[in-house]
């Protein structure tokens, strides 16, 4: 096989060497099937007007006849410029070629490639066809903020990061901002701007939006209950025009309430019992199921009821000189305020709800008291104290716990033996002495605060079914105390709340959409290459690349799934649902129940519950746990060129665990400062700021980043050259290369907005350009030809 190739190489050069001593009498046309004329040979002046002298050769020739003696001399010479003249020739034959080969090296790929014609290629296709080309436009692209045609043209070149200084602004510079702009606002006009990527947890969400507005044919009753309870949920017409209603039929429901005039006086254990039960509200303390880290380092997988304070309604604050907690004073008027609008919404009469608003933070001002900060009670080792009900009961007897958690987890047959976790003793016992003196004060025994607090709080549960007034009094009270959030889309607060009650069913059809053997193929070979790249990195000893690689080899990755579950199944387990079309109250108050239903399953299954809403790896114990929403489009196609898949997912997850080991790494490897000035280096050299002092040096958790993200997409790339060891043949569009088609997808998917963002202090398209300095794999060198020079550095 190299035989034949060599002959077939010699034959090129022969045509080549026939072509470059054509007379240049030849037509123009003819003239361009030959190799530019920079690298051909020089021929002979063609005008006869010119008098020719003799050349050397001629001379020789001459002298050699007339002078035997030199003969010998004359032979010599010539065979010396006949090896120089073939020299010559070979080289020029093997620049041509090689230049040849190289310029068409991109396109040889995806001319033998299958185009993928897939709906999601199409896709896929339209939206390469209006970014920019990283390898065409290479200076404007890798110095732009996520590719270009993101921001205005006039902050393109920036510089990102805190106290970095912007990219010089000269004439050269200004011109090809000015043509920057230009074919921008084409794009803008044409409808075509390039849009950044969301995060990946709203691309989740919006491929779940589309699974329950989907049109699939009716297949389970649990599915169609699941997009009944969605499709309730944006009808908000239906919801403005209930209005309170339907709280004030569940207030008289649960005995009334002092507030109105109206109240039966009912037991406070009862209705806190029921709360807890049918509404997963909890006013007092918080439920929740979950591991004793004590017992899961011996191996043990046994899950305990926990129980921990609560969140509190009032705003407060921690005060670290009386290590105590207390309410606002400067949000007490605010918080004043909104308690009067939730009453005046519930037609409690004028004349008596200021006193009722009164108790309300009085009693909640006292709870708070013996709230504390996770941190202070980590430091006083107040999490995850063990201890049985009836030991619970003795500390704190105004709750009936064993009766409480009953039912709040039935059906499963608790008893006073049982053990369960504290995460704030002192709260616990603290509350129940409040508790206690409340019930217990004369006076106020028949205004009923302690209830009062308890149907207070319900609201604030079931507020999302409310009306627009409920959730209007809340953002203005979030407003008054400096922390108001941007107000979801209804369709993703619709989203997410039905994913509380129904996420079984998300699960179930997210698994069944879910390409798992492409996804584990990813998995699979990301990780390989990954532990590839901790064997590269030099490490202060030997030791310490045990101590990692020990570490790294006992995780096994996997896709986190659930057990597959049939349609029978799914209905059986929502059979006892009842959704309605217009009443997404009475829906909402159904899904609490099917939400706290789902910590008993909790209590009683050793797997862990699948996440549906997780889109980042994780740890638990011995295993690397990748959740299928992950693998989701338009981030991952199972029809999409392996390229694509391999140039974002594959990024994406490479750097994920990357982040969950760089505690290791960063304490037994120099590799991540050095890479990371490396490329730090380069990025200077380009934007000609090396040696001028014109930036700042990195911060270590700048290094630490630019270390993740460049490892991440080497990684990645060498994930996917495995694939196609595995599997040689790959499908293309836009008639890519697959090496093209992979960086090109990551230089529009790698703006996907993470946690880590704000720490890297170049653009990530910018590592391509560092990865292609130095490798054969990339279509072209990457230069920018508007420099007046090119720096050499090293590889990084």
């Amino acid at each position: 096989m190299k035989k034949t190739i060599h002959l077939l190489r010699m034959s090129e050069n022969a045509t080549a060497l026939e072509l470059s001593v054509q007379p240049s009498s030849q037509t123009e046309s003819e003239r361009g099937l030959q190799p530019p004329p920079l690298f051909q040979l020089p021929l002979a002046t063609q005008d006869p007007s010119v008098t020719h002298q003799p050349t050397q050769l001629q001379r020789d020739l001459q002298l050699s006849e007339s002078h035997p003696e030199h003969q010998h001399q004359a032979n010599h010479r010539r065979l010396l410029l006949l090896l120089l003249g073939f020299f010559l020739c070979g080289a020029i034959l093997g620049l041509v070629y090689y230049m040849h080969y190289n310029h068409q090296h991109s396109n040889i790929q995806a001319d033998k490639a299958t185009p993928c014609l897939s709906p999601a290629c199409r896709w896929a296709s339209a939206r390469l066809s209006i970014s920019a080309d990283p390898f065409t436009q290479p200076c404007d692209y890798f110095l732009s903020p996520c590719g270009s045609g993101i921001l205005s043209a006039d902050n393109v070149g920036r510089q990102r990061g805190q106290g970095i200084p912007g990219h010089p602004q000269n004439q050269k510079e200004k011109a090809v901002r000015t043509e920057r702009r230009g074919r921008i606002k084409d794009r803008e006009d044409r409808g075509l701007r390039k849009e950044k990527i969301p995060d990946r947890k709203t691309v989740l969400l919006q491929y779940l939006r589309e699974i329950l507005e989907s049109n699939d044919r009716p297949g389970s009753t649990a599915v169609q209950k699941a997009k009944g309870f969605y499709h309730s949920c944006l009808d908000t017409k239906s919801i403005e025009t209930a209005g309170a209603e339907p709280f004030l039929t569940l207030i008289q429901k649960l005995g009334g309430w002092a507030v109105s005039g109206q109240w039966n006086q009912t037991d406070f254990n009862s209705t806190l019992s029921l709360l807890m039960r049918d509404y997963a509200t909890f006013p007092f303390f918080n439920l929740y199921v979950g591991k004793d880290p004590n017992e899961i380092a011996r191996g043990t997988t046994k899950k305990y009821i926990q129980i921990d304070q609560p969140d509190l309604l009032i705003p407060i604050k921690w005060n670290s000189k009386t290590q105590k907690s207390q309410a606002k004073t400067q949000t007490l008027r605010p918080f004043l305020a909104s308690c009067q609008s939730y009453l005046a919404l519930l037609r409690a009469p004028p004349s008596t709800s200021m006193s009722h608003v009164g108790r309300f933070i009085s009693l909640s001002s006292e709870l708070a008291v013996a709230a504390a900060p996770l941190h202070f009670r980590l430091s006083k080792g107040q999490l995850y104290q063990r201890m049985t009900i009836r030991e619970l009961q003795n500390q704190a007897p105004a709750i009936d716990w064993l009766g409480c958690l009953k039912d709040a987890f039935h059906p499963l047959p608790l008893v006073e033996d049982d053990h369960v976790l504290l995460h704030n003793l002192p709260y616990i016992v603290q509350m129940s002495r409040i508790i206690v003196r409340w019930l217990n004060n004369r006076e106020l025994s028949t205004s009923g605060p302690v209830h009062t607090y308890m149907v207070l709080y319900l609201l604030h549960t079931l507020m999302p079914a409310l009306g627009s007034r409920f959730s209007e009094t809340a953002k203005n009270l979030s407003v008054a105390l400096g922390d108001a959030e941007e107000i979801a889309d209804r369709w993703k607060h619709c989203v997410l709340e039905t994913e509380k009650g129904f996420d079984f069913v998300l699960t179930h059809l997210l698994s069944k959409r879910t390409a798992h053997k492409d996804a584990e193929e990813i998995v699979q070979n990301v990780f390989s290459s990954f532990k590839s790249k901790l064997h590269e990195l030099k490490w202060t000893d030997q030791k310490a690349l045990q101590f990692v690689m020990k570490k790294v080899q006992s995780l096994v990755p996997r896709l986190w799934t659930t057990k597959v579950i049939s349609h029978a199944e799914l209905d059986l387990l929502f059979s006892k649902v009842t959704v309605g079309t217009n009443s997404f109250f009475s829906n909402y108050v159904q899904l609490l129940s099917l939400w706290q239903k789902r910590h008993v399953k909790l209590l009683t299954e050793k797997a862990e519950a699948v996440d549906i809403l997780s889109v980042t790896p994780f740890l638990l114990g011995d295993e690397l746990l990748f959740p299928m929403g992950i693998f989701i489009p338009p981030l991952f196609h199972p029809t999409y060129p392996r390229s694509i898949n391999y140039g974002v997912i594959g990024f994406l997850i490479a750097k994920d665990i990357l982040h969950l080991i760089l505690p290791d790494v960063y304490s037994q490897s120099e590799m991540v400062h050095a890479v990371g000035e490396c490329v730090w280096a380069h990025y200077l050299t380009v934007t000609d700021k090396a040696g001028r002092g014109g930036a700042l040096p990195l911060s270590a958790v700048q290094q630490q980043e630019v270390w993740v993200q460049y490892s991440a997409l080497q990684i990645a790339l060498q994930a996917y050259h495995q694939s196609l060891k595995n599997q040689p043949s790959d499908t293309s569009i836009s008639g890519l290369s697959h090496t093209s088609l992979f960086f090109t997808s990551f230089s529009q998917a790698h703006c996907v907005s993470d946690p880590y963002s704000e720490f890297m202090p170049l653009e990530p398209s910018f590592l391509i350009k560092v990865i292609c300095a130095k490798s054969d794999l990339c279509p072209t060198s990457l230069q920018c030809p508007q420099k007046s020079q090119q720096h050499s550095l090293q590889k990084c």
